[in-house]
């Protein structure tokens, strides 16, 4: 079937987008879904600094791409293996990493190490190896299985998680990535215990939805970084205790979480902002980082620490999540009134706007916003 999508031709692009322009809005050939295969009409896709970091190099990917991977759609046709799972109709949101069920890592429990499911999003194709759009002939590569800045995708029922269709899909697209790995960071992979103080470095997307989740879990104080001053603001109406500048001065925060955090989660995706999420611990704290940093950056901490001080430092891919499980309980947080996901919203638009919404993210004036195909 023909439909729309948001190609990128190449990597390593500077703003200003909305002139430079890497995205370019094409017509596209989307082939039948596979027998685990799902087509859906994509309804809602969120902008995150994850599609940013193929668009400006940092995470190189093959090309052409169709990108895009934060979303929520609704069903088409279904594959033959799918059809016991999904049927015409029914509402999804997209998980960025499709886990085979099979692996070491899946029957661990561990999905979100998949590795057949890291393999296939590296090659840019779904998680049988295949590429379902084509564009004059030519295949075009997916992005992390989703290609979600379009009219309609093909993905793989692994890919799918199926949600209630009376929640805006402006909100529910936010479940995929944002509200995934941000909840996911503090509840799966930090174990947060009540009445523990959390630190939060960055307060994009992810890091508001990480300050919601250690709000939701009872953490006590959480304090948070960022370098605008609107989104202090906004982390502290959600119930920050405090938020400051990256300058400020160490005293302070320490001050304002009482001591060192127990728990510190890194958003930013810089190596020298996760040093010093590090060194900002206290003696047996744990770091998490969920920032994706350009794969030359390095880290360098004093590594006596890690036995001197007792700390653990954790990468969180997915928030550590099983989809098909903290989807629809993060979900029922937010119908709870405990998770104010739509309190990350910045705005919407149509795909024409892709590039310059792009600039908005790139700026730090966004957080989230969502492309209405």
């Amino acid at each position: 079937m023909k439909a729309t999508a948001a190609i990128l031709d190449s990597i390593g692009h500077e703003g200003p987008y909305a002139q430079t322009a890497p995205l370019r809005i094409a017509e596209v050939e989307l082939e039948a879904p596979g027998v685990d295969e799902l087509l859906l009409k994509i309804e809602a896709a969120g902008l995150c600094h994850s599609d940013l970091s193929v668009i400006d190099g940092n995470r190189p990917r093959p090309m052409p791409m169709a990108i895009g991977h934060e979303a929520v759609g609704t069903v088409i046709e279904t594959g033959s293996n799918a059809a016991g799972q999904f049927a015409a109709g029914d509402r999804v949101v997209l998980s960025f990493l499709p886990s085979c069920g099979h692996c070491k890592q899946c029957l661990s429990g561990e999905g979100y190490m998949c590795g057949h499911g890291a393999a296939a999003n590296g090659a840019g194709t779904l998680l049988s190896g295949a590429r379902r759009i084509c564009e004059h002939d030519h295949e075009v590569n997916h992005h992390l299985g989703a290609s979600a800045f379009a009219s309609h995708a093909v993905v793989d029922r692994r890919s799918a998680v199926k949600i209630d269709s009376d929640i805006p899909v402006e909100i529910a697209a936010l479940f995929g990535c944002a509200v995934l790995t941000g909840v996911g960071a503090v509840l799966n992979t930090g174990q947060l215990e009540a009445g523990e103080a959390v630190l939060v470095y960055g307060l994009g997307g992810v890091g508001l939805a990480a300050l919601m989740g250690a709000l939701a879990g009872g953490a006590n104080p959480v304090v948070a970084i960022d370098p605008m001053p609107e989104k202090r603001a906004l982390a502290i109406e959600l119930g920050a205790a405090a938020a400051f500048s990256p300058d400020a001065d160490e005293a302070e925060i320490i001050a304002a979480l009482g001591d060192k955090p127990d728990l510190v989660i890194e958003t930013v995706g810089k190596a020298a902002v996760l040093a010093q999420a590090y060194a900002a611990a206290r003696r047996g704290g744990r770091i998490v980082t969920v920032g994706l940093p350009n794969p030359a950056d390095m880290l360098s901490i004093p590594a006596v620490s890690l036995v001197g001080d007792g700390k653990t430092l954790m990468g969180s891919y997915m928030g550590s999540s099983i989809p098909a499980r903290d989807i629809p309980r993060y979900i029922a947080l937010w119908r709870a009134g405990r998770l104010p996901v739509e309190r990350l919203l910045s705005g919407t638009g149509k795909l024409s706007d892709i590039n310059a919404m792009f600039d908005k993210l790139a700026s730090g004036e966004a957080i989230r916003q969502i492309v209405i195909p």
